[in-house]
């Protein structure tokens, strides 16, 4: 079977939380899961990452686990009939309240809007189907023109354009879903609507290293403090959804483009999402211009694509699956895809991990490697490794279950629960027996094996071996 670099990160949903079909994505090319917490119950989440565990014992396969935390979403209150009707040039006023009675009157239960607004900043309601104006704000009452005009139905959502609201990226709600996350055991928790790096901080005071933190970026005051912020997350990534309703749209793919090359000079995952197959929610094919969505992000260099509704509520999962999964195979067969990378202008710190993954690069193209053996206890190095993207497999070897879920998300990594061995002697036929049994490869093929001597402690890899498969 045909490697493929690049992952597949699966929402599940209706569509998709049966224990067979969540087997059947597995199959077909999934190696992530997403838990949205917006929707769904405690008990619904704990059957599924139940289901996923059992998987993982039946296949072998280490599988990661996303629970992605709903945050501080704005909506706005309630209308008599349900719904008003704006009119472009309408002038409204805007309350701190549940309810509204009148045709000019939106209230939005949120005072930390009544705290920042300023002329001349912006509310998008519904997605960014309605956009107001705001023209003064005196703390209590908000008069606003409306400049785009639709009809704003009962608690709809509410993007703020150009203002960082003094409000934390995690909820009380969000706290207690971290916790219950946290209980059984996921891998990563993706934080919603984060603002600054201190939504990090905080998020990392209740998480420890229990779990990943992966940071969406969906607000443009994140996009400004994505340095600060990638520094503290060990993951990112690219929400388009909310990104493009508070974007510009056109800014999106330009945003889109930047935060990958910032992750992946890192060496953390970047996970591209929203919006790839939608049109799969109801078809069995998706069109075109998201066929080549999907290749945009591999050839900009993401670890990984997300699948959202197609997943979750959709009529084909497991056939959004496969199609995402012969895209990424087509994108990484292209010779050109290589070419990207070869003139990447990767920093490197003063480490032997980044002098082994970079040698490791070279040598797996002089030498024309077939796969890389990395021996690893917490991930780093085999991370470091597949920031290079050398043209060839990668292997992670690790005795930790939770380092195997975890390296799942990094580009090119296959994960690999093994022992370490005693010595150097005893660790070449467990490689020889991996190449084969694991890595497909077959007599002749030039491996590389990355370890640390003495074996099993962690953050000692120093040293590089170059080996045949007999």
């Amino acid at each position: 079977m045909k490697h493929r670099s690049a992952k597949i990160l699966a929402t599940i949903g209706p569509a998709s939380s049966s224990p067979d079909m969540l087997k059947l994505l597995v199959e077909v090319g999934v190696n992530a899961f997403r838990l949205n917490f917006s929707h769904g119950s405690h008990s619904d989440h704990a059957r599924s990452i139940d289901f996923i565990r059992n998987i993982e014992n039946e296949t072998g396969k280490p599988i990661a686990v996303i629970a992605d935390m709903q945050g501080p979403k704005i909506r706005c209150g309630q209308f008599k009939g349900g719904q008003i009707e704006l009119i472009f040039g309408q002038e409204i006023t805007i309350i701190n309240d549940n309810y509204s009675d009148a045709d000019n009157l939106i209230c939005i239960p949120h005072k930390e809007l009544f705290e920042v607004l300023k002329p001349g900043n912006t509310l998008k309601f519904d997605d960014g189907k309605i956009k107001v104006t705001v023209k003064s704000n005196d703390s209590s009452i908000i008069k606003a023109v409306v400049d785009v005009p639709g009809t704003l139905k009962n608690k709809k959502g509410v993007n703020v354009i150009d203002a960082v609201l003094p409000m934390s990226a995690m909820t009380d709600k969000d706290t207690v879903d971290i916790l219950f996350a946290l209980s059984k055991d996921v891998d990563y928790i993706a934080l919603s609507f984060v603002q600054t790096a201190k939504d990090v901080l905080d998020a990392r005071e209740i998480i420890g290293n229990k779990a990943n933190i992966i940071v969406k970026i969906e607000k443009p005051s994140a996009v400004r403090d994505i340095d600060s912020i990638l520094d503290l997350a060990d993951g990112v990534m690219v929400a388009r959804g909310d990104l493009g309703v508070e974007l510009p749209l056109e800014d999106v793919p330009v945003v889109q483009r930047k935060i990958i090359r910032k992750a992946r000079l890192l060496g953390k995952p970047v996970i591209v999402a929203t919006h790839m197959l939608e049109s799969m929610i109801d078809s069995p094919t998706p069109t075109r211009a998201e066929a080549s969505d999907v290749a945009t992000a591999i050839y900009q260099g993401a670890d990984v694509v997300m699948l959202s509704a197609e997943t979750a509520v959709g009529r084909h999962p497991a056939t959004a699956v496969a199609i995402m999964d012969r895209i990424i195979k087509s994108v990484e067969g292209d010779p050109e895809f290589w070419d990207y990378f070869s003139i990447s202008d990767l920093p490197y710190f003063d480490t032997p991990e980044d002098a082994i993954s970079q040698s490791v690069c070279v040598m797996s193209k002089t030498l024309n490697c077939k796969a890389v053996f990395g021996y690893t206890n917490t991930g780093s190095t085999v991370q470091r490794i597949s920031r290079e993207r050398p043209p060839c497999r990668i292997i992670g070897l690790t005795p930790s279950i939770k380092t195997a879920r975890v390296i799942c998300l990094n580009w090119g990594v296959i994960p690999l629960i093994m022992e370490d061995p005693k010595n150097f002697d005893e660790m070449l036929p467990h490689i020889q027996k991996a190449s084969v049994l694991y890595a497909g490869l077959k007599s002749g093929d030039k491996i590389i094996i990355t370890a640390g001597i003495p074996f099993g402690r962690p953050g000692t890899t120093n040293t590089l071996k170059i080996d045949m498969v007999d």
